[in-house]
């Protein structure tokens, strides 16, 4: 299936895309990918915000373009790991059944399957700027993300077993 298709039907049942991912089987490669796009992504969708600080504040755009491509590109899949390894210790405490991969699947999944609801915040806060509007696209999407997160790492525990 295309990724389109595989990001809208993640909002339908996030754990079925994320339990046809792994039974594709542990492909480092395939979740990297995942996770660049989806920095690639949310770099893309801090475009219109960013616009928006330069033209208010005054500052020049290319140096508010290349921190934010900085962060996103070359430091958030740093972080990313090191949280779904984190995540992945947790739930092994609470006896997840999950691989260490599952975890960074699921993680890494959610990132590109709530992709949408960025793209969607970026533009909220380039043309609307701060208020009520941007406060409830961006509660919508950290309650996206993480019940994808997390369906896809109960699904990850499952598949495990």
């Amino acid at each position: 299936m295309s990724v389109s298709r595989d990001i809208v039907a993640t909002y339908r049942g996030p754990h079925k895309v994320v339990a046809r991912l792994l039974s594709m089987g542990e492909r480092e490669d395939r979740a990297f990918v995942i996770l660049m796009a989806a920095c690639a992504v949310t770099f893309i969708g801090q475009w219109p915000r960013l616009a928006r600080q330069a033209h208010l504040t005054g500052e020049e755009l290319n140096p508010l373009l290349g921190g934010a491509l900085m962060g996103w590109l070359f430091i958030a899949p740093l972080l990313a790991y090191a949280l779904a390894f984190l995540v992945h210790l947790i739930f092994k405490m609470f006896r997840g059944r999950q691989t260490a991969f599952g975890a960074r699947l699921a993680l890494f999944w959610a990132m590109l399957a709530a992709s949408p609801l960025i793209l969607l915040h970026g533009l909220v806060a380039g043309f609307i700027g701060e208020g009520t509007q941007l406060n409830v696209v961006g509660l919508f999407w950290i309650v996206c993300f993480l019940w994808f997160w997390m369906s896809g790492m109960f699904q990850a525990s499952k598949a495990a077993e």
